[in-house]
């Protein structure tokens, strides 16, 4: 069996970081993964989506419409660009981070109002996060996308030692300690947010 993820947010969020710990903890666990470009406007603030798969034999890095496992959101609203990913049983976990893009604080059109509550209207399985406000209390607003990856990591068949060689392989020493704490921040909120 393949196990799907797929992650979206804005350019400048640090997608292409989440999906390489991802990726590389999947590939420590001892899969085989697949993971494509990542598609959209890489650059600040554009659409940015990652896919990752994993499994025994993967012969694809492309996800297919309703089979992803988790569908993980760095801002609020992309998580609904991209809803069609997640499968029926999916898990979606969602940053509360609003990024208004220019064609809405220009005037045109409107940022839709989406909380908990609107997108779990949508989204039966939702973990919604403070990530940005609980990776400022950690000391570095710049690990909200790892709490997102600590969030995705309970809702994965991969071992708890894996996502910490993935750590390791992809930050730099001198942050891994933060990091390590913004993962394991994530791992506790989607346990509680899940609970029952």
């Amino acid at each position: 069996m393949t196990t799907s993820v797929v992650l979206v947010g804005v350019g400048g969020q640090g997608i292409l970081l989440a999906s390489e710990i991802v990726a590389q903890a999947a590939a420590a666990a001892g899969f085989d993964v697949k993971t494509n470009e990542v598609h959209g406007m890489a650059q600040r603030g554009g659409s940015v989506v990652a896919q990752i798969r994993y499994g025994k034999e993967v012969f694809s890095p492309i996800v297919a419409k309703r089979t992803a496992k988790v569908l993980a959101s760095l801002e609020r609203i992309e998580c609904l660009r991209y809803i069609d990913y997640l499968a029926e049983d999916g898990f979606a976990v969602v940053s509360d981070q609003k990024i208004v893009p220019v064609t809405s604080s220009s005037g045109g059109t409107p940022y839709p109002d989406a909380d908990a509550k609107m997108l779990s209207q949508y989204f039966p399985k939702l973990a919604y996060l403070q990530a940005v406000d609980w990776a400022a209390e950690l000391g570095n607003v710049k690990a909200a996308n790892i709490i997102i990856v600590g969030a995705v990591s309970k809702h994965l068949d991969l071992p708890q030692d894996a996502w910490l060689e993935a750590l390791r392989k992809s930050i730099k020493p001198k942050f891994l300690d933060l990091n390590i704490q913004a993962f394991q921040r994530g791992c506790s909120a989607a346990a509680e947010s899940f609970a029952g």
